[in-house]
């Protein structure tokens, strides 16, 4: 992991195993199958239902910076605990969880690369025991980071000028399907893509195990289609979370300075009227 720009925002499955015990170390899960974490998680692990813990209850949009602060204190994490997500399918919602705890201005924050997954085919154990922590009160120094996000006008304005990524599946991109296959719920009015946008999907940037390809890998996948350091880059998919996972290869591993995730993605902007689309 040392080719990393930031090797130190992921860590291994080793690790975790010799810090399970560790009270300065909190593991959480977040998976896209929210029963998954009942049937089986790392010992020691908290999980987080994305749909209920993550999003507000009214409205689309995320928990605020104090109620975030709340699911910490809750996880007994304090201002010196080392946060560790995980969850199935390469970090999707793990992936998600970072950038949104990232959003909401926490710091101390890693990825177990590889994930459950990873973890899974190592055959280290899982338990179904579910702990319980003293709530410590934590508070999240930082501020929020509008930096790292995109809203849809941003989006329209900056079409041809900058570096957008469409890390949906080809048949999204393509206008040949409005959302993958197990979740047909969440569709836009239209399908297409947003013009000009490299369609980069998110899966290329891992490995068979689950873990992050190598930054020369990276590299070669996002600047073979002119996803370079020196631009600004909006990564965009269905409602913000296959993106996250390339927001954070583009700037966690690989440094790119100027990197925003736009969460609104095709569910809002193939809802959009009179904004540009293309298809094929």
């Amino acid at each position: 992991m040392t080719d990393y720009v930031k090797p130190d925002v992921l860590v291994d499955t080793d690790w975790v195993e010799a810090h399970l015990h560790d009270d300065a170390v909190r593991v959480i899960e977040v998976d896209e199958d929210t029963s998954a974490y009942e049937k089986g998680h790392i010992e020691g692990a908290v999980g987080w239902n994305w749909t209920s813990d993550l999003h507000a209850k009214v409205g689309r949009d995320y928990v605020s910076r104090s109620e975030l602060a709340g699911l910490l204190s809750a996880a007994g994490v304090g201002p010196d605990t080392t946060v560790v997500l995980y969850g199935g399918n390469n970090n999707w919602f793990a992936a998600y969880a970072y950038w949104i705890l990232k959003l909401r201005g926490s710091d101390n924050i890693r990825l177990l690369n590889g994930g459950r997954k990873k973890w899974e085919l190592e055959s280290r154990p899982l338990t179904q025991a579910v702990p319980t922590f003293q709530p410590t009160g934590f508070e999240i120094a930082g501020g929020d980071r509008p930096e790292i996000r995109a809203w849809r006008d941003e989006v329209i304005s900056k079409i041809g000028t900058i570096g957008l990524v469409d890390v949906r599946s080809p048949e999204e991109f393509r206008g040949e399907k409005l959302a993958p296959d197990h979740l047909p719920q969440e569709q836009s009015q239209v399908p297409g893509h947003v013009p000009g946008a490299a369609n980069i999907p998110w899966v290329l940037a891992a490995n068979d195990d689950g873990t992050f390809k190598s930054a020369d890998e990276l590299r070669e996948l996002y600047e073979g289609q002119g996803i370079t350091a020196d631009r600004e880059v909006i990564a965009y998919c269905r409602i913000g979370e296959r993106s996250s996972h390339t927001w954070f290869a583009l700037q966690e591993l690989l440094g790119y300075a100027n990197v925003k995730n736009y969460d609104g993605s095709w569910t809002e902007y193939g809802s959009l009227v009179g904004a540009p689309v293309e298809v094929g």
